[in-house]
């Protein structure tokens, strides 16, 4: 199925809603760049979907976060110095 839409002048355009409700797009979406253009995906019910965003992030929050710890730490002795 190939339809037209407008793209406003803020970038934004307006999944048809035969294809919102086939595809089950709700609030949100997933942008991907790929050859031949963009993708859009449903961003998915986290709800129903636990753990399917691991895919998108090689790190967990804990991870993250004791990185950002460990640099704060850094910059705390380098301010003291």
């Amino acid at each position: 199925m190939e339809v037209v839409v407008k793209i406003t002048k803020k970038g934004q355009a307006t999944i048809p809603k035969k294809l919102r409700k086939k595809f089950g797009f709700k609030d949100r979406a997933i942008v991907f760049e790929t050859k031949e253009g963009i993708l859009l995906k449903p961003f998915p019910d986290i709800s129903e979907e636990k753990g399917s965003l691991r895919m998108l992030f090689k790190k967990g929050a804990r991870e993250i976060i004791e990185e950002a710890r460990k640099e704060d730490i850094q910059r705390e002795k380098m301010l003291e110095r």
